[in-house]
C-alpha cells in the first residue's frame, strides 16, 4: 500500500482534473450540438413539428454527441491541469519530496482508465439504443408531408405523384386564386386538366384536406384506353376536394431493422458470426457450381446440394458478451413457469389385441411399376462403357458458374469487415481517453508556459489528425484493404507511442518542469521536420563541406 502522503497527493491530482473535465465536456459538447442545432433545426422547422418533438431529436443526438467529445475532454484538462501545476511549481514541490514523474502522472492514467471505461459502456449499450430510436424517428419525420405552401408561376405539388397545382396570382390573405390550372392524375385510366379564370382555396378542419371553388373555367379529359376519345366540360363554379394534402406525424413503435451503429458489440459479433458462415456457405456453393459444369463436361451424374443447415446459435461470443448475459439474467426477475393441468380422468386402458392391430402397418396397395426410361442390366453380364454424344457447349456448361456464388462471398466479407470495424471502433474511441491522457501530461509538462494557446492550438490539432485517421481508417477497413484492428487503432497507438516517447524524455530533471514557451514548440517541430533530411548522408555531408567552405 502506497504511503498516506503519496495517496493524498493522488487524490489531490484527481480532484484537480475534474472541474476542468467537466467544463472542457460540457464546452465541447455545447459547440458540437450547436452546430448540429443550425444544420437541421429550419428543415425541422418546415415540416411543422411540435417543440417537443423537435427537442427530442436534440436530445437523441446528445449520446453521439458525448461519445466523440469524452476523449477531446480528457485532453484539455489533462493538458490545462499540468501546465498549471508546472507554472505553479507544484510539480517541482513534489519532485523535491521525493516523487518521481511516473508516480505523479500514474493517478492521472488511472483515472483516465476509469473515464474510458465508462466510455465504453456508454457506446456499446446507450449509444447503439439512441442511435436506433433517433434513426426511426428521422424516417417519421421524414414520411411527414409538410405543411402546404404555394408559389406563384410555378407548378407545387399538392398530392405527391397525383395533383399539381399552377397560378398566376395568389393572395395568401383571402386564399384567392387567378388563372388556375389543375393536373389531377390520381387515376391511372384518365388524365384530366382543369383550367379556370379564378378560384379561393380553404383547408378542412385539421388541415388534411383541401377544399377548391373554381370559377368559369373548363375541364379536359382524356381516356387512356381510347385516346380517340376527347371530352370538355365547361362550368361556372366547380368545387373540388382533394384529400391527404398535409399529413400528421406517425410514430414506429418497433422496427428490426438495425444497422452496424445501432448495435452492440455483441450483437455485432452474433451477426459476424452469420456472416462467416454465410462465406462457408457461399465457398462451398462456388465449388459445388464448378465440380457439377465439369461433371456435366464428362458426362457424370450431377452432385445434389444438400439441405441447409439451420443453426439457431444465439449463444453469446467472447467472454465480455457472456459475462454481460449472465450479469442481465441475474438482474432480471425470474420467470414464473405454469404447472401443466392433470387430467381429471383417465380413460381405460384398451386391449392389448386392438393396440396391436391399430399399430400393425398395412400393406401398400400394389400398383403397375411405372415405365423407366433406363433399362436395368444384370451384374453378370456387364456391357461395355459407351462414350457421351457430343453436345453444344451451352447444353452442359453454365454461363457465368460460380459468379453468383463469388458475390455472395464478397458480400458476406464486406459485412464481416463493417461489423468488425465498428466493435474496433468502439473500443479505439474508448482507449482514446486513456492514450490522451499519456499524451497530454507529457507536452504540457515539457511546455508548461504554453497557457492557454498551448491547450487549445494542441487540442484542436491532435483531434483533427485523430479524427481524420479514424475516419480514413474506417473507409479502408470497410473496403477489405486494412485489417479491422490496424484500421481503427493505428490512431491510438501512434499517439501513444508520442506519449511513451515523452514521458520518457521528461524523466530528467533537466527536462522537466523547467520547459520552454511557444519558440520552444517551434523549435521542437522543426527539429521533427529536419529529421528525416538528416538521414541522408548526401546532404550531411554537403551541408558539412558547405560549412567548411
Amino acid at each position: 500500500m502506497a504511503p498516506p502522503i503519496v495517496r493524498t497527493i493522488n487524490r489531490y491530482l484527481l480532484r484537480q482534473h475534474l472541474a476542468p473535465l467537466g467544463f472542457a465536456l460540457a464546452a465541447l459538447t455545447s459547440l458540437m450540438l450547436i452546430q448540429q442545432v443550425a444544420k437541421q433545426l429550419s428543415s425541422l422547422l418546415g415540416k411543422g413539428l411540435p417543440t417537443g418533438l423537435i427537442i427530442e431529436v436534440f436530445v437523441l443526438s446528445l449520446p453521439f454527441i458525448i461519445a466523440v467529445t469524452l476523449p477531446m475532454a480528457v485532453l484539455v484538462a489533462v493538458l490545462q491541469v499540468f501546465t498549471r501545476l508546472a507554472g505553479d511549481n507544484e510539480i517541482t514541490a513534489m519532485q523535491a519530496g521525493g516523487m518521481s514523474m511516473w508516480r505523479l502522472v500514474t493517478p492521472v492514467l488511472a483515472g483516465a482508465a476509469g473515464v474510458a471505461v465508462l466510455s465504453f459502456v456508454w457506446n456499446d449499450q446507450l449509444l447503439p439504443r439512441t442511435n436506433h430510436e433517433l434513426r426511426m424517428l428521422q424516417v417519421d419525420i421524414q414520411r411527414k408531408k409538410p405543411s402546404l405552401t404555394l408559389k406563384e408561376q410555378v407548378i407545387n405539388e399538392v398530392v405527391s405523384g397525383q395533383f399539381f397545382l399552377r397560378a398566376a396570382r395568389i393572395d395568401g390573405s383571402s386564399n384567392k386564386l387567378k388563372d388556375v390550372t389543375l393536373y389531377d392524375l390520381g387515376n391511372a385510366e384518365r388524365r384530366r386538366i382543369i383550367i379556370a379564370d379564378s378560384g379561393r382555396m380553404a383547408y378542412a378542419a385539421g388541415g388534411r384536406d383541401l377544399f377548391l371553388t373554381l370559377q368559369d373555367g373548363a375541364i379536359e379529359e382524356v381516356n387512356r384506353t381510347d385516346p380517340g376519345q376527347f371530352n370538355r366540360t365547361f362550368f361556372h363554379t366547380n368545387r373540388m376536394r382533394v384529400v391527404g394534402v398535409s399529413n400528421t406525424l406517425q410514430r414506429t413503435e418497433t422496427d428490426t431493422y438495425k444497422s452496424d451503429r445501432e448495435m452492440s458489440t455483441c450483437e455485432m459479433r452474433l451477426a459476424a458470426r452469420e456472416a462467416r458462415r454465410d462465406i462457408a456457405r457461399a465457398a462451398d456453393d462456388t465449388r459445388l457450381a464448378i465440380e457439377n459444369d465439369l461433371r456435366r463436361l464428362t458426362g457424370l451424374a450431377l452432385i445434389l446440394p444438400g439441405p441447409p443447415i439451420l443453426d439457431p446459435d444465439t449463444a453469446p461470443v467472447g467472454v465480455y458478451c457472456r459475462a454481460l448475459r449472465r450479469f442481465s439474467t441475474w438482474l432480471a426477475p425470474s420467470v414464473a413457469r405454469a404447472q401443466t393441468p392433470q387430467r381429471p380422468t383417465e380413460r381405460p386402458p384398451a386391449p392389448r389385441e386392438s393396440i396391436e392391430r391399430r399399430q400393425r402397418p398395412q400393406a401398400p396397395p400394389l400398383l403397375p411399376p411405372r415405365p423407366s426410361g433406363r433399362i436395368a442390366r444384370p451384374a453378370q453380364s456387364p456391357q461395355p462403357l459407351q462414350a457421351p454424344r457430343p453436345q453444344p457447349p451451352a447444353v452442359y456448361i453454365t454461363p457465368g458458374a460460380g459468379v453468383g456464388e463469388d458475390q455472395r462471398l464478397h458480400s458476406a466479407l464486406a459485412r464481416v469487415a463493417t461489423y468488425e470495424v465498428e466493435i474496433q471502433k468502439k473500443y479505439a474511441i474508448a482507449a482514446a481517453c486513456l492514450v490522451f491522457a499519456l499524451l497530454g501530461a507529457p507536452i504540457a509538462l515539457r511546455f508548461q508556459r504554453g497557457g492557454v494557446g498551448l491547450v487549445i492550438g494542441l487540442s484542436v490539432a491532435v483531434f483533427s489528425v485523430y479524427y481524420v485517421g479514424l475516419i480514413g481508417g474506417e473507409e479502408l477497413g470497410n473496403r477489405l484493404i486494412v485489417s479491422p484492428f490496424f484500421a481503427m487503432w493505428t490512431p491510438n497507438l501512434l499517439c501513444a507511442a508520442i506519449g511513451l516517447v515523452g514521458l520518457w524524455r521528461i524523466r530528467k530533471p533537466g527536462n522537466s518542469p523547467h520547459g520552454g514557451d511557444w519558440s520552444d514548440v517551434a523549435a521542437a517541430v522543426q527539429a521533427v521536420i529536419r529529421w528525416p533530411r538528416s538521414l541522408w548522408p548526401g546532404r550531411r555531408g554537403g551541408e558539412r563541406a558547405g560549412g567548411a567552405g
